[in-house]
């Protein structure tokens, strides 16, 4: 586990590090820094690696099928987990759960990890995260809107377009100027570092974590039960090596910064998500190099 640490964890620490850093020395606008990544750098990394990528078709409608069974289990899980707990809480761990943080720390994780082959899994398993969070969010919070005010946020995301734009190309088989490419990927390129620096900056200006029964739940299903079910579900699939591998590298991850902006947006357990946010990036840095150390025996599974 330690070489997993040292070359996969670690850069990504010393990034975020550098964020949270900055935040306790300066006063940092997240929103700002959250509508560059959002808006400017991570559509231009979906269009870049959309244009290079070497997964087909085929390979990606799988895995993206995958993703959604499995983030669809993550909800009947923590709701099984917690049904106790009162109608506004379990919503909260339920969709802990089931956002993980495949941006700005399931990229830069998988390109450690997998390499470039590795990266074009995690941008197809991000790009899926971002139509769930931005559909299941609002329904599992409760939102006026539901799923349908969600789809309407979804579509008016950049990164929505530059898939699209991304997926006409291939279909053609449409030339890109040469200027146009090296400037999308020179955009590209930043996107990891930014969001690594926004991490570290959410993390530092981050207050105390409440440690209740309902944190420590989500926390628990998000970072040991979904690698375990998403090996499980995996397999049952159909997927096979590299694929299996990119999509239990991405249940490994915490639970995502989104969760915890649509839970204040939409007035639900704000607090709760909150704390399994931090919580969980945490624990994520270990039980992240445990999955990495493993990825190879997964990728000769089946």
């Amino acid at each position: 586990m330690f070489p997993a640490l040292l070359n996969v964890v670690l850069p990504v620490v010393l990034v975020a590090g550098v964020g949270a850093l900055l935040a306790r020395r300066f006063t940092l606008s997240q929103d700002t820094l959250g509508k560059v990544s959002l808006n400017g750098l991570t559509p231009a990394l979906a269009l870049s690696s959309l244009l290079g990528t070497s997964v087909s078709a085929q390979a990606g409608l799988h895995l993206a099928a995958a993703y959604f069974v499995l983030a669809l289990s993550g909800v009947l899980l923590a709701f099984l987990a917690a049904h106790r707990a009162a109608s506004v809480t379990r919503r909260a761990v339920m969709a802990s759960v089931a956002i993980g943080n495949n941006g700005n720390f399931g990229l830069p994780i998988a390109l450690f990890a997998l390499g470039q082959p590795g990266l074009d899994q995690a941008v197809v398993i991000f790009l899926c995260s971002v139509v769930l969070t931005f559909t299941l969010g609002p329904l599992l919070y409760g939102s006026a809107g539901g799923a349908r005010a969600g789809l309407k946020a979804v579509l008016r995301l950049p990164v929505v377009w530059c898939i699209a734009a991304a997926l006409l190309v291939r279909l053609l088989h449409l030339p890109v100027p040469l200027g146009l490419r090296r400037g999308v990927d020179l955009l590209g390129q930043a996107a990891l570092p930014m969001v690594l620096l926004s991490l570290g900056i959410q993390i530092g200006q981050a207050g105390r974590i409440a440690l209740t029964r309902p944190v420590l739940t989500a926390v628990g299903l998000r970072v040991l039960a979904m690698p375990a079910l998403a090996l499980g579900l995996g397999l049952l699939l159909g997927l096979r090596g590299l694929n299996l591998q990119g999509l239990v590298l991405a249940s490994a991850m915490p639970t995502a910064v989104n969760a915890f902006l649509l839970a204040r947006e939409y007035h639900a357990d704000a607090e709760t998500v909150a704390s399994a946010v931090a919580l969980s990036t945490f624990a994520s840095l270990l039980t992240a190099a445990l999955v990495v150390t493993a990825l190879p025996v997964i990728g000769r599974l089946g």
